[in-house]
């Protein structure tokens, strides 16, 4: 399995280099996004991680978002998404529903509610056609700490990025 990460604006392609080494390239910010993006598939388990100006360029597809996240090198947060397939899966009853819920977790997630957020991670999973165990799991991880550890008040829901 691989992962693949997805994000879209202004870069610099084509052959760069020197006269003693010259390869065909692509650099700039959004290409860095890409890949912390592509690196964080293993931690929610997703295919394909996408940047939020992708998602906004690409609205038939069927889109979830994971995080909101503060990749390696970066030191404002990105909204990572999920892709979960075409327009007719985000067309699908099964999605809808997935995504409604969804959506109110994370908004119960980032209000700081503990309770709702990991009930409604719970009732996620039992609507899962996107297979999310293991971001859910992995948000029960982070609200089991933030019982014990609160964090501070002005806290946006943002998680750091502990790898590229």
């Amino acid at each position: 399995r691989i992962g693949i990460g997805l994000n879209t604006g202004i870069c610099c392609v084509g052959n760069l280099g020197s006269e003693t080494r010259f390869d065909y390239s692509v650099i700039g910010d959004n290409v860095n996004v890409a890949s912390r993006l592509e690196g964080q598939s293993k931690t929610y388990d997703v295919g394909t991680v996408v940047g939020e100006s992708t998602t906004a360029r690409a609205p038939d597809f069927a889109f979830l978002e994971l995080d909101l996240l503060k990749v390696k090198g970066k030191t404002e947060a990105t909204r990572a998404f999920g892709l979960f397939g075409d327009s007719a899966v985000k067309q699908s009853q099964d999605f809808i529903l997935l995504a409604e819920r969804h959506s109110e977790f994370l908004a119960r997630y980032r209000a700081k509610d503990w309770d709702a957020a990991e009930a409604l991670s719970r009732e996620c999973e039992k609507t899962n056609t996107a297979r999310l165990d293991r971001l859910y799991a992995l948000y029960r991880e982070r609200i089991a700490y933030f019982r014990t550890n609160p964090p501070p008040a002005n806290w946006d829901g943002a998680a750091e990025a502990l790898s590229k």
